[in-house]
């Protein structure tokens, strides 16, 4: 298949030509850039990857990166079967280092583990791959561009943030339907005439235009506004031009700062009208030419360009800042997933280290001889036979996830208990629809009257959850001790399962009942105070979604007491409520 340039002309500036623009943006300038991601788009993602390969050299080399590969594939190491037959060691690259001056492909790219994202990510900054594996410093070039995929169906599940920051542009092909494809087969692309040391260094016009748009937009990484810059460049490069123009300025911007808007521009302010009378013109004055040139100044570049970066704003980017929401603020890929934990007999491979095998543990084999090969020579060893002594074993490990538990404190007192409930009743159902993915539970406390009550155990069942729900009673009094009290009885309990708890407290934080029942507002609120700080002193993640009308200084200092993000929601609903508790779920 060849490959033809997508006017924009004929196309429109839809998310498919750009991204075949940014294809052909990053074939100038791969290292530079560091890759795309492309999210959605299932079938669309071909013809990008194929104008990237006809713009590329055609001997780039390609890898496609599983997010199951182990750190020996990935940064190279011992080749195991060479050295054990040569006696000496014998290195083995890895996939970075072989995809050196061409791309590497990353289906599902929102699932990889983060020691394999650390990775990659210090591949981009260096350019080098290096690693300390088995006794031996590797280091190798890897100046390479990533391709990645992000097939995240909920719109927290996407690529870490620390491998987004460093990809130059973040496209989304998954609004677009089969009719808007658009046809890659025809004349080749001719390459480029120029390269990119022939491009003229920016003017500060140029800098200021990027820099200050980056600042309006509300993006605070140095990298974004650097980015556009190498875009730009790459742009010129296209056009033949040595100069960058504002037709690249105005690409690079929208293509790579729009994606990572964060806010609205401030609208301009009115000038305050000048109230001192114009002086009388002297009789020398000549009286204004009507009918000459228009002498108004041209308007500002960075002016332009944050106009061409509104007018094609994403609509993803323009409901995420609507709703108050960002890319910094993103959650974990695993949202909702419990804590990480070590084991030694099951769970994902993570790597071997130095130990005797026994009492559960069990020898790492391959990892036992590579660590034995480099010796052999000294050992003298027979020929066909290796050597192992004790402190070259061993032992496998492995990790786990521990199992989530977000346990809800709701107050179901007072006037309003029946719309607090219903908010609750609405996001504990959401959590648990995708509880069987996220390996979570949810539990439920409602306080009123004088006490507290378990509603609902950690459970994933939703028929039993609804059943619970149903008929919950309200009214009375706050007692926000016993409720506090009561959730954290619940998430030690399934912390001593080898659960990870998650407390979610919904009241407005005014208590007016004792934990001994007493209605002394008083004593209520200090009572509450003690068990926040309890609270905080476990060390239990939570989050505490003060549902007064206004946010009041007694939710915001239990917030601080428990430790626990502090989210004020008067008017929120279930989506509102199961938004807010997700996002603060983020280790």
């Amino acid at each position: 298949m060849t490959a033809t340039a997508v006017p924009e002309a004929e196309t429109g500036p839809d998310a498919f030509a750009d991204a075949l623009l940014a294809a052909r943006l990053c074939a100038v300038d791969p290292a530079g850039l560091g890759g795309m991601i492309l999210r959605g788009g299932g079938d669309m993602r071909d013809p990008v990857l194929d104008m990237l390969r006809a713009c590329m050299p055609a001997d780039a080399p390609e890898r496609r990166l599983p997010g199951h590969i182990d750190e020996d594939r990935l940064l190279g190491g011992i080749d195991l079967t060479a050295t054990l037959a040569r006696g000496g060691v014998v290195m083995r690259r890895g996939l970075l280092a072989e995809a050196d001056g061409g791309r590497v492909v990353i289906p599902m790219a929102e699932r990889l583990p983060d020691h394999i994202v650390a990775h990659l990510a210090a591949t981009l900054d260096s350019g080098t791959v290096r690693a300390a594996r088995d006794g031996v410093m590797l280091e190798a070039p890897a100046r390479l561009l990533l391709v990645a995929f992000d097939d995240g169906v909920e719109a927290e599940e996407r690529v870490s943030d620390t491998l987004a920051e460093r990809l130059a542009f973040h496209i989304r092909l998954d609004a677009l339907s089969n009719d808007r494809r658009h046809r890659l087969d025809g004349d080749p692309i001719s390459p480029p005439l120029l390269r990119l040391q022939d491009i003229e260094p920016p003017g500060d016009d140029v800098l200021t235009a990027l820099v200050a748009t980056a600042g309006m937009l509300g993006i605070e990484s140095a990298r974004a506004p650097i980015f556009a810059l190498r875009a730009a460049r790459a742009s010129a490069v296209l056009a033949g031009r040595r100069t960058i123009g504002e037709a690249d300025v105005m690409a690079a911007a929208r293509l790579v700062l729009g994606p990572r808007a964060t806010r609205l521009p401030a609208p301009p302010q009115a000038d305050a009208p000048d109230e001192t009378p114009d002086p009388p013109p002297s009789s020398g004055d000549a009286p204004p030419d009507s009918d000459g040139d228009d002498q108004s100044a041209p308007m500002p570049m960075e002016d332009v360009v944050l106009e061409a970066v509104m007018a094609h704003l994403p609509p993803d980017v323009l409901a995420r800042i609507a709703d108050g929401r960002s890319r910094q603020r993103a959650v974990n890929r695993a949202r909702g997933a419990g804590e990480r934990r070590k084991s030694a007999a099951r769970g994902r491979p993570v790597g071997a280290r130095a130990g005797v095998p026994g009492n559960g543990l069990r020898l790492s084999l391959i990892d036992t001889l590579r660590a034995a090969a480099p010796w052999q020579k000294l050992r003298g060893g027979q020929i066909g036979r290796v050597q192992v002594r004790r402190d070259d074993l061993r032992i496998r490990r492995f990790e786990t996830r521990a199992e989530a538990v977000t346990i809800f404190a709701v107050d179901a007192s007072g006037s309003s208990a029946v719309a607090r409930l219903a908010e609750a009743k609405g996001a504990v159902e959401r959590l648990l629809a995708d509880a069987y993915v996220k390996r979570a539970q949810v539990a439920l406390v409602a306080f009123r009257g004088t006490g507290a009550d378990v509603l609902l155990p950690p459970t994933r069942s939703l028929t039993r959850a609804r059943r619970s729900l149903g008929d919950l009673p309200g009214g009375g009094g706050t007692p926000l001790a016993a409720g506090l009290h009561a959730a954290h009885d619940v998430a030690q309990a399934a912390r001593a399962r080898g659960r990870s708890p998650f407390i979610v407290v919904l009241t407005d934080g005014r208590a007016n009942v004792a934990r001994d029942g007493a209605m002394v507002q008083a004593v209520a609120q200090a009572d509450a105070e003690t068990a926040a700080r309890i609270i905080g002193a476990s060390a239990i993640p939570s989050a505490f979604v003060d549902i007064s009308p206004r946010p009041r200084r007694e939710g915001a200092e239990l917030a601080a007491m428990m430790g626990a993000r502090y989210l004020p929601l008067p008017r929120g609903d279930a989506a509102a409520m199961h938004a807010a508790v997700v996002a603060v779920q983020k280790p």
